[in-house]
């Protein structure tokens, strides 16, 4: 292996933190598939007038953070290239470099103009007029958002903003609706429970309700974690359950919430709220595969349809837009909107639902709307029609 190359990247590193215009570092591309270690990223944050390095070291089921001065950092980075990744990247205010690894252990090295023109912040000060307070909130600590002392982790900012802007949204939404005092709540797809802890806390603490909520989540061991982390932050009615979201057990619904549903699973969420006579459904999707693959114009539309990436985005647009009707066809009035991305997703499209009309048989003229949408199309069927038809 090259060495010289890795030790000429982290001089690079160092130099740019010393002159003031690093801004992060991430390294991927595991070198051995099964290891938990997915990614490692790095940013300078200052503790008591002493600039370290706070690096995230990102599992598949946690998030751990750690603090290094320069000295340690440049041993730590040169053992994660040479045990656990194939590739990292430095981005500063002035240039970018890009080291790689193949196989064979031969490092190359190469340096780009600058992507990122604004340098991040290096302390919490900028943190304030949140709707989620961080002062003595257990569930973001345990959650590893905040310190001991209730400070947002420089590495964990992003994160931090991300909850509080959903937040902002969900007040939106609920500001024009007709709820119950106790309102009766399904998180699909909770993952690790940071928007759940959030919801609830915005629920019971800003909004004064009475909420029951449940997290539905498939992976077992974060299904434990949050139920540990609620009877810490004793959050006696927020439950977390392991499931899926086709087949756990529901009972009354007045919100359900179903963010980042991959592909069919969103479908699976609006057919239950809908089944259920949920007041609010509220979806971002993510992957549209099953309305792409079918999609065949045979008019000048396929001139679009060509092109791969184009494609892919007719297909999210249709996939949604009969997501949309549907709910309209079953009483509900709905949106569809941007809201802010995660890190786990570019997807940004929201579609709520807001039950305004009972109905025990679907409008046949929005259904009607629909299959002429599809034919222009090319496509046979939607997922969520079929479970509406009671096909699948």
């Amino acid at each position: 292996m090259n060495g010289d190359n890795i030790k000429t990247f982290i001089a690079f590193l160092i130099e740019s933190v010393e002159n003031n215009s690093f801004v992060k570092l991430t390294l991927m591309n595991k070198r051995v598939k099964i290891n938990d270690l997915n990614t490692v990223t790095a940013k300078l944050i200052k503790i008591k007038e002493e600039f370290k390095l706070s690096f995230v070291y990102r599992y598949p089921t946690k998030d751990i953070t750690k603090n290094y001065t320069l000295f340690e950092s440049k041993n730590i980075i040169e053992q994660l290239l040479l045990n656990y990744f194939f590739q990292a990247d430095i981005y500063t205010l002035t240039n970018d470099w890009f080291l790689s690894i193949n196989k064979n252990n031969v490092v190359s090295l190469r340096k780009k103009v600058a992507s990122i023109m604004d340098k991040p912040t290096l302390t919490h000060d900028e943190i304030k007029n949140r709707i989620i307070n961080a002062d003595n909130n257990i569930y973001l600590k345990e959650l590893g958002i905040t310190t001991s002392d209730w400070q947002v982790k420089t590495s964990m900012q992003d994160k931090y903003k991300q909850i509080n802007k959903y937040i902002e949204i969900i007040d939106g939404i609920l500001k024009n609706a007709n709820l119950d005092h106790e309102i009766n709540v399904v998180d699909m797809g909770a993952g690790k429970g940071y928007l759940t802890f959030a919801l609830y806390d915005y629920l019971l603490n800003v909004l004064k309700k009475s909420p029951n909520i449940l997290g539905v989540e498939l992976r077992k061991e974060l299904v434990t974690d949050c139920n540990i982390i609620a009877k810490q932050a004793s959050f006696s009615n927020l439950v977390f359950k392991q499931g899926t979201i086709k087949e756990v057990e529901l009972n009354k619904i007045d919100l359900l919430i179903a963010l980042h549903a991959c592909d069919t699973a969103t479908d699976d969420a609006i057919f239950r709220g809908i089944k259920l006579n949920a007041k609010i459904i509220i979806c971002a999707p993510c992957c549209h595969k099953q309305v792409r693959k079918q999609m065949n114009p045979t008019d000048d539309l396929k001139l679009i349809s060509q092109y791969g990436i184009l494609k892919e985005r007719q297909a999210e647009i249709l996939t949604d837009a009969i997501r949309a009707l549907i709910l309209e066809a079953y009483g509900y009035k709905t949106k569809v909107f941007e809201f802010i991305s995660t890190e786990h997703t570019p997807k940004n499209v929201l579609i709520v639902g807001t039950k305004h009309t009972t109905k025990d048989t679907p409008d046949k003229e929005i259904l009607t709307q629909i299959e002429n949408i599809k034919k222009i199309h090319g496509v046979e069927f939607h997922y969520l029609e079929n479970l509406m038809s009671g096909i699948v």
